[in-house]
């Protein structure tokens, strides 16, 4: 599959998603997992969500989806929003080569979703266990976390304990690191 993004964000963008919000807070609930549910208006940076969200309590991430060079391997990277990241260094702590964002095409396909919609509840559209997770672990203390359920016009708040029972269910394990 290319990584073209130029010629896939048209696709990407008018695919229908595999998993409607809808379906995935029914998904968390029959987890057993909380989620409170916050409407707002489309978002695609953390300066449009920093603005926006008030003060809403509790934790607020960033996600990078991200790909070696050579394209067999993909890391779903959750950190906290203002964690900076040298995708240089980044590599050879997850045992990856040369790191690049991955496509929208690439996005769609593997987690369900389109750019600026990345989450970590974006795994329950990887059955293939292709996306490999890297954990920043200062999410673990967040109370709640604050994530998309798949789209950026939502957030949603779950506790760390309950993001991690999710990731259980996807068969993901985090690989936690320190940013």
């Amino acid at each position: 599959m290319a990584d073209n993004p130029t010629a896939a964000t048209a696709d990407s963008a008018s695919a229908p998603l595999p998993t409607s919000p809808e379906a995935l807070l029914a998904h968390l609930e029959a987890l057993g997992i909380a989620a409170t549910v916050h409407r707002h208006p489309p978002v695609f940076t953390v300066e449009e969500s920093q603005a926006l969200r008030g003060s809403m309590p509790g934790g607020h991430i960033k996600n990078l989806f991200l790909r070696n060079k050579k394209g067999d391997r993909m890391w779903l990277v959750v950190l906290e929003e203002n964690a900076k990241v040298d995708l240089k260094a980044l590599a050879p702590r997850i045992d990856g080569d040369k790191l690049s964002f991955g496509s929208p095409d690439r996005l769609m396909t593997h987690l369900g979703v389109r750019p600026g919609s990345v989450t970590p509840l974006a795994l329950v559209n990887d059955k293939a266990g292709k996306v490999e997770l890297v954990l920043d672990r200062a999410i673990l203390a967040m109370d709640p976390v604050n994530c998309h359920p798949l789209t950026n016009d939502m957030t949603v708040a779950i506790s760390a304990a309950d993001l991690e029972r999710f990731f259980a269910a996807t068969g993901h394990r985090p690989r936690l690191l320190d940013f």
